[in-house]
């Protein structure tokens, strides 16, 4: 735009430039991938397109595998939030998964076994490519949504506190699965719970490996709403597995936990029935509203804001991100070998874990960590 008056004289130079540093390459639509799409900006009040603004879904596709990224998928997940931050057009970004089953379970542990195990200095290489994938939502210019269509999980429940919204299909549970499987939840998890939740509660949710429901988290504020996504005989149906009728029972609050014996079985019976035709129309209304409140307002006033709240996420993982990927790649030789080799052999095994007392007890005793204590401790296969 040129200078008028005193100042025309100036030499200016007209035009646009293009600031994306990505093409599709990491993009794809055929599972495993990340899919990026672009929407239009919708009112939510009128359902009128707004011309010239978009919204960015950053979508993990790989349903089958409950949408665990691999390699390649976080790949695209850096890209597409790197060029939604730099896109003028782009109002909000919205991460999610594919299906009703899943928005993420961390990272794919057919890879970390059947690859990254007893290698390393490539699983080192491939936390270079996690820490990036947690930066580049943290360093969007534009605000982001995680959109929970299901479980999130272990480095799904990482990815998805960077972000700095969630709003949660009321099917969604929320956990950590490291020390059960054979690592720490160091990509985010340690750094991130303690601001989200009481110290006890982060500390327990870290290290227990529970799954806790979407009510309860929304009550322990760790996402901002949860809405349900079951459609029964027409009627919206709660989460048929989760207390959400009563709030305190015998002096204990019940709201949120998840039901047992008979009611539990109930549950599940309609859950089976069900949530594969899950319907998100409830949970994309409530993106929508919060991606129109975005859009009005000044955006520059907007990202400042969102970036001091940010900051303090940031500190504790910057802090921690960089020494956390060498202990991580060198555990990839010793009890993430065994961990994530346990769950990639449950269909041979019938177990998802090793003997956790076995593996104690030959530590106790002072065994040489080799192939031959591991087979001790691991399933057999199954005749």
């Amino acid at each position: 735009m040129g200078l008028k008056g005193a100042l025309e004289w100036v030499p200016r130079e007209d035009g646009v430039k293009d600031h994306l540093l990505h093409t599709d390459v990491h993009w794809g639509t055929e599972a495993p991938c990340t899919v990026y799409e672009k929407k239009p900006l919708k009112d939510p009040n009128t359902g009128k397109v707004i011309d010239d603004l978009f919204v960015s879904w950053i979508r993990l596709n790989n349903p089958k595998q409950y949408n665990s990224y691999t390699t390649e998928m976080v790949k695209g997940v850096i890209a597409g939030f790197e060029n939604a931050s730099v896109d003028r057009s782009v109002v909000a970004v919205v991460f999610t998964g594919t299906g009703p089953y899943a928005f993420c379970t961390g990272g794919n542990t057919k890879e970390y076994s059947e690859f990254y195990s007893l290698r390393p200095d490539e699983y080192g290489q491939y936390m270079e490519l996690f820490n990036h994938m947690v930066d580049s939502i943290l360093a969007c210019k534009k605000p982001v949504i995680c959109r929970v269509n299901g479980m999130r999980v272990a480095g799904g429940q990482e990815i998805g506190m960077a972000c700095d919204l969630a709003i949660a299909s009321d099917l969604a549970i929320f956990g950590q699965a490291g020390p059960r499987h054979g690592s720490a939840p160091d990509g985010g998890s340690s750094d991130f719970l303690p601001w989200f939740l009481g110290m006890e509660d982060a500390m327990w949710n870290c290290v227990s490996c529970e799954m806790w429901s979407a009510y309860k988290m929304k009550t322990k504020t760790l996402i901002s709403k949860c809405v349900p996504a079951l459609k029964v005989d027409g009627k919206w149906v709660r989460n048929p597995t989760v207390i959400t009728d009563q709030y305190v029972k015998d002096g204990e609050i019940v709201y949120g936990e998840f039901k047992t014996g008979e009611a539990l079985k109930e549950g599940r019976a309609i859950l089976k029935d069900y949530q594969e035709k899950a319907d998100f129309e409830l949970l994309d209304k409530e993106v929508n509203k919060i991606v129109w409140t975005f859009a009005n307002l000044f955006p520059g006033c907007l990202i400042k804001s969102i970036d001091s709240i940010r900051a303090k996420k940031k500190f504790f993982w910057d802090y921690s991100k960089n020494y956390n990927r060498h202990w991580l790649a060198a555990n990839m030789s010793g009890e993430a070998f065994l961990g994530f080799g346990a769950f990639n052999t449950k269909k041979i095994t019938g177990l998802d874990v090793i003997d956790f007392i076995k593996f104690r007890q030959n530590i106790a005793n002072g065994r040489t960590w080799d192939f031959e204590m591991f087979a001790e401790v691991f399933g057999k296969p199954q005749k």
